[in-house]
């Protein structure tokens, strides 16, 4: 009797709602009063054979309130994969069970520090598994699903929520509560699942240029870069705070045209003269803030089509690297 191939995956779990008991059915909001966090091996047995045909291999991390994880935590969970994936050559994938407030961060950031060959999925939930319409089984099985596609290994990493799965660099949280909290807007999921678990990929899938480009061995910080949103009415004293703060960038969070408040021009260019990295984005979510001339007078970065706190991790691993000027902008139009 021959025995039937399972693919092996990693399953690390970081805590979050994915990893919390609630304290009844309809505890869908202040469940981390309960106090209980499963670790990942207690609730993969618990949630039993979620995929009979995948073989999840348990990997340790620690439990975060997504609220709480921190650039330290992005560092010592890309060790963690790299270092999983070299002893353990037979996994084919790895999911990542995350809370879902900073999953998409958590992604960007892995998305340009790790080169595997293999999937890499982050996933998790919007209600505790203990609740009534909790969404814990439907995502690790198409975070499963997902991890062992082919296709999965030519697009870094990728957020799997609600039977979608997007690219890390587009995908970002637009509901506290639903369901179907997350989006990519305007580019939409790179894959389907299926009620079947079949995952269906779109034809063309993107590339990021940036992609596994940044090399973080020895790396105990990353570089200080914060963000600045403007308002109507807003002046500069965030942004001259956070130069004396000793930010080595700024991110420009500006109105929806991907300018700041008129008030805070003078201290941009404050900042720029003292020799902080100055990147204007849009705080609107299907905004692109080219380059242009206002931007190159005032010696400020174009932030192109990224969020401002996508940009903020772009620019936390390139100022570590080295990057400055020219490349910085090349930098943040390729990714």
């Amino acid at each position: 009797m021959t025995t039937q191939y399972r693919p092996k995956i990693a399953v690390i779990g970081t805590g979050g709602t994915f990893a919390m008991q609630a304290r009844d059915l309809f505890d869908w909001v202040e469940y981390s009063e309960s106090g209980v966090v499963l670790p990942i091996d207690h609730l993969l047995e618990q949630l039993g054979e979620v995929a009979p045909h995948i073989e999840c291999i348990p990997v340790p991390f620690r439990a975060l309130g997504s609220t709480a994880i921190t650039p330290v935590d992005w560092l010592e969970l890309a060790r963690l994969i790299e270092r999983t994936a070299s002893e353990r050559p037979d996994i084919e994938g790895f999911v990542i069970t995350h809370g879902t407030a900073t999953m998409e961060e958590t992604a960007y950031f892995l998305d340009l520090a790790l080169d595997l060959d293999a999937g890499l999925v982050l996933t998790g939930a919007q209600r505790p598994v203990n609740t009534a319409g909790s969404d814990v089984l439907a995502n690790l099985r198409a975070a499963l699903a997902v991890a062992t596609s082919a296709q999965a290994k030519e697009c870094g990493a990728l957020v799997v929520m609600d039977n979608k799965a997007y690219a890390a660099r587009d995908v970002s949280k637009g509901s506290s509560f639903d369901l179907n909290a997350f989006e990519a807007i305007p580019y939409g999921p790179l894959a389907q699942v299926g009620a079947l678990a079949q995952v269906h990929w779109r034809r063309s899938l993107p590339v990021n240029g940036w992609h596994a480009r940044f090399q973080f061995e020895g790396v105990s910080t990353l570089a200080r870069v914060d963000i600045a949103t403007s308002y109507a009415g807003g002046d500069g004293v965030v942004i001259d705070a956070l130069v004396a703060a000793g930010s080595r960038a700024i991110i420009s969070a500006g109105l929806a045209p991907g300018r700041p408040a008129s008030g805070e021009v003078a201290a941009i260019r404050r900042a720029t003269a003292a020799g902080v990295i100055v990147v204007q984005a849009t705080r609107a979510q299907r905004g692109i803030v080219p380059e242009q001339a206002f931007l190159l007078r005032d010696g400020v970065l174009a932030g192109g089509d990224l969020s401002p706190h996508k940009l903020r991790i772009l620019l936390m691993l390139a100022l570590t690297q080295g990057l400055s000027g020219s490349q910085l902008q090349d930098c943040i139009l390729m990714a």
